[in-house]
C-alpha cells in the first residue's frame, strides 16, 4: 500500500517537474537526489557485496530506474499523468512474460489468459482514445517499454540478487547512477538556468522529492518485497498505482472517461489472473 502510494504520486511530481525543467533534467535531478541520499550507505556496504553480484546491481539500477525514470518524464511531456499510471499496471504482465520467456518461470493457462486480457485491456484504452496515429501513441509507447524494462529487472533481482540486503542493492546500484546523471544535468544546462527563481526552484524540489522518497525509499521497500514474496507477487504494487495517479490527475484537472476506467478495469483484472495461480501454487506448496 505505501509504494502504490508512493509511486502513484510520483507521476504527479513528474508533471510539476515538466513545469519548468525538461524531462531530461527532472529524471536527472530523480536519480541524482536518490544516489546522494544513499551515498552514504553505499560507501559501507560496497565491499560487504560479492564482487561477481557487482555488475549485476549496477545492471538493475540503470534497468530498474535509470533508463525507465527518463521514459517516464520524456513520455509525461505529451501524456497525462493518470494515462502513465495506467499504464505502468502492464509491469505485473512484462514480469511474467519475461520470467517465462527467459527466466524458466512456469507458464500455466491462467497465467496465459491474464496476459491476454491485460493487453486486451491496453488495446481498448489506446482504441478508445483515439490515440492510434496521434503522437500521443508514440509517447505513450514509452511507458509501455519502462514496464518491459521493469519486468527484466524484477526477475533478474529476484534469480540473481536474493542473498544481498535490499538496502545495499538500492544504495549500490544508485550511487553507480551518480555521475551519468551529473553529466545530463551539465549537457542540458541545467546548472546555468535561474535557480532561486521560485518556478525553476519548485520543479527542482519536486524532482528532488521524487528522488529521495519515490526512488530510494520506494526501490528499498520493493527490493523488500521482491526477495520477501517473488517477482511476480511484488509486481502486484500495481493494482494501487493506477488509482493513486488517477486521483491525483483529477485534483490537477486532468480529463477521465469512464472508457479509460474500464479499460484499467481489463488491465487489472489480466493482472489478477497472472497473479492468482501464483497464489494457489503457493498456498499448495505450504
Amino acid at each position: 500500500m505505501a509504494l502504490s502510494i508512493i509511486w502513484g504520486s510520483s507521476f504527479m511530481l513528474m508533471k510539476v517537474g515538466l513545469k519548468s525543467l525538461s524531462a531530461y533534467q527532472v529524471a536527472a535531478i530523480r536519480m541524482l537526489s536518490a544516489g546522494l541520499i544513499l551515498l552514504p550507505v553505499a560507501i559501507r556496504s560496497f565491499t560487504a557485496v560479492p564482487r561477481h553480484r557487482l555488475g549485476y546491481i549496477i545492471l538493475s539500477g540503470f534497468l530498474g530506474s535509470f533508463f525507465p525514470s527518463f521514459l517516464f518524464c520524456i513520455a509525461e511531456t505529451r501524456i497525462d499523468s493518470s494515462l502513465a499510471g495506467i499504464l505502468n499496471s502492464l509491469t505485473a504482465l512484462f514480469t511474467m512474460i519475461i520470467g517465462v520467456l527467459f527466466f524458466r518461470a512456469p507458464l500455466v493457462g491462467q497465467k496465459l489468459l491474464g496476459v491476454i486480457v491485460g493487453f486486451i485491456g491496453l488495446v481498448l484504452l489506446f482504441a478508445l482514445r483515439g490515440k492510434w496515429a496521434g503522437g500521443n501513441l508514440a509517447y505513450a509507447s514509452l511507458v509501455i517499454l519502462a514496464t518491459i524494462l521493469y519486468g527484466l529487472n524484477v526477475n533478474m533481482v529476484g534469480a540473481s540478487l536474493r542473498a544481498i540486503s535490499s538496502v545495499q542493492i538500492a544504495a549500490i546500484a544508485f550511487a553507480f547512477l551518480i555521475p551519468p546523471s551529473l553529466a545530463v544535468l551539465l549537457y542540458t544546462g541545467y546548472f546555468s538556468l535561474p535557480l532561486t527563481n521560485s518556478l525553476v526552484a519548485l520543479s527542482s524540489l519536486a524532482s528532488i522529492t521524487l528522488g529521495i522518497l519515490g526512488t530510494a525509499l520506494a526501490s528499498i521497500l520493493f527490493y523488500i518485497l521482491l526477495k520477501r514474496a517473488g517477482a511476480v507477487f511484488a509486481s502486484m504494487v500495481t493494482y494501487g498505482i493506477p488509482f493513486v495517479a488517477i486521483i491525483w490527475g483529477m485534483a490537477a484537472g486532468e480529463w477521465l472517461t469512464w472508457p479509460q476506467v474500464a479499460s484499467l478495469s481489463i488491465i487489472l483484472l489480466g493482472v489478477y489472473l497472472v497473479n492468482r495461480q501464483v497464489r494457489t501454487e503457493s498456498s499448495k506448496v505450504v
